[in-house]
């Protein structure tokens, strides 16, 4: 993060404004034609710019590009999750806010979402080098770790191994909202609400009598 703040702080504004241009033209196109039409020509012609040079200008190629659609998504998934995380004085409070955020997101923003989508099927599918880092990045659950391990140190949690737990919800929160990208009809708030009481259940700590 650091490094990408560096480089930013070197730029000019306009220079700023034109690739934040670029990435959202790059998430439309992902999330409406998917990543085997994703081209530069396809990009330009959704940010409506005069050639594919201005992209070609601003970023290396597809790798650079890509990482920075996923920064700029990851960004806005955590800025949402942090929000409602800080509303929450509790671990298991912070955990179902954490869960709740994940389809918040997916409600307020469905083109990045179907973007990320389509850059990790890309990557799983061989069709792009260079975005090793960032598909670990995505699929990371060292937050949730984190937040396991000090809910179960101030005694909220029950006894359990933090990693594979978090595992289990990350793969939960993954598996309905691949339903809800399929067009299944369901309603995310219910959804969202149904995993978040289910884990505070299945997490908290057993009260023992006496």
């Amino acid at each position: 993060m650091m490094v990408k703040t560096a480089k930013t702080n070197t730029r000019t504004f306009t220079q700023n404004a034109r690739r934040a241009q670029i990435v959202q033209a790059a998430i439309e196109t992902l999330a409406e034609s998917g990543y085997a039409k994703t081209s530069f020509t396809r990009i330009s012609q959704q940010a409506q710019l005069s050639s594919t040079g201005m992209i070609s200008y601003h970023f290396s190629g597809k790798p650079e590009l890509f990482a920075e659609v996923v920064s700029t998504i990851m960004e806005k998934a955590d800025h949402i999750a942090d929000a409602r995380m800080r509303e929450e004085s509790t671990s298991r409070g912070k955990l179902g806010a954490f869960i709740t955020s994940r389809f918040d997101f997916v409600a307020r923003y469905p083109l990045h979402t179907q973007a990320l989508n389509e850059i990790l099927r890309m990557v799983r599918d061989h069709q792009i080098t260079g975005l090793e880092n960032t598909e670990r990045s995505i699929m990371s659950v060292d937050r949730l770790v984190a937040l396991l391990e000090q809910g179960r140190s101030a005694g909220e949690f029950g006894s359990f191994d933090c990693f594979t737990m978090a595992l289990a919800v990350r793969g939960a929160i993954e598996s309905v909202l691949r339903h809800h990208l399929c067009d299944v009809a369901m309603d995310l708030d219910q959804c969202a609400r149904e995993l978040a009481d289910m884990f505070d259940r299945c997490t908290q700590a057993v009260q023992r009598t006496p």
